[in-house]
């Protein structure tokens, strides 16, 4: 079973070399493009594999249900990568085991120059601890939606100030709460001088890193006080299967028209398709309809789930 620790993205990256050169036929050259690595790093990763007994006439591997997984869910929603968190002990350690995955990937692909766009939760906190701790040259972390009126370590401005101070990045948070009394004073708020340059940044993103939460009792709107019982029963009557950076969406991937969604102070989701490159990264089995339906909204370059909701995703 797996641990909060112990995703290792360099042995997925093996199993998943393995898995589309021997079990889909794939050639050296396509695998290497396939997953952004050279020929010869192919080369040298199939012939470790063939020695250390990954493979032998099928791939035999830990990984390799969660790779076969991951392929399925690629094709057929078009995902350029889906990283699948093989089933935890305890349900409980979901959100830090997908967190922990996340910051891998997220770490593989960092570069000098880059804008990242952060959402909020749990899951999204988790990947802190594995992101390198150096700093980068010209590197921009914009937090998209605004912030808890009660301090948090998952509070959306703590979570962007903590991973920018680990990349030596500049910060720019939105600096009202997430939820405006009313729309007028949202639309106050979002056209302040200060707001329309975050927002702004917002538009030019290289990376958008999101998640999406649920509307269950213990969720963590319900838990900050962000959405009351009955704005959560009204939400739901209405359609609303979860929240993508506090609006919430139908099972579609539609924004829901409501008062709450009318109040919201953070980038609105639709904009986020203008990003190079969206991460997605949820999990756990009361956010499989949640996530189906961020995938259609977002169309998301990458994927970061368990195998719960793979498995969800690709049922007939």
């Amino acid at each position: 079973m797996a641990t909060p620790d112990s995703f290792d993205l360099e042995a997925d990256q093996r199993t998943r070399a393995a898995w589309l050169y021997y079990m889909e036929g794939m050639t050296q050259d396509a695998v290497a493009q396939a997953l952004g690595m050279t020929r010869a790093r192919v080369l040298r990763i199939l012939a470790s594999c063939r020695e250390d007994g990954t493979v032998q006439i099928t791939v035999n591997a830990p990984l390799a249900a969660s790779i076969a997984l991951a392929r399925r869910i690629e094709n057929r929603f078009g995902i350029e990568r889906v990283i699948v968190i093989p089933r935890p002990a305890s349900d409980a350690d979901v959100g830090a085991l997908i967190g922990a995955a996340t910051g891998a990937y997220v770490s593989s692909i960092l570069t000098d120059g880059m804008t990242i766009g952060l959402g909020w939760g749990r899951t999204l906190s988790s990947s802190l601890s594995s992101l390198p701790q150096r700093a980068f040259n010209k590197l921009t972390v914009v937090s998209l939606l605004g912030g808890l009126t009660r301090a948090s370590q998952f509070n959306p401005s703590e979570f962007a100030w903590r991973f920018a101070d680990r990349l030596g990045a500049e910060c720019f948070m939105m600096a009202a709460p997430v939820y405006a009394p009313d729309a007028r004073t949202r639309e106050a708020l979002v056209n302040h001088a200060g707001m329309e340059d975050v927002f702004k940044h917002a538009e030019r993103l290289d990376v958008a890193l999101i998640s999406v939460g649920e509307l269950s009792p213990g969720s963590t709107l319900s838990r900050y006080g962000l959405a009351t019982k009955e704005e959560l029963a009204s939400l739901a009557r209405g359609g609303a299967v979860g929240d993508l950076l506090c609006r919430f969406i139908d099972a579609d991937g539609a924004l829901l028209d409501h008062p709450l969604n009318d109040r919201v102070i953070s980038a609105d989701p639709t904009m986020l398709r203008k990003a190079r490159r969206i991460v997605l990264a949820s999990g756990g089995w009361e956010k499989a309809a949640a996530v189906l339906a961020a995938i259609r909204l977002l169309k998301p370059e990458v994927l970061v789930t368990d195998e719960t909701v793979a498995e969800s995703l690709v049922a007939d």
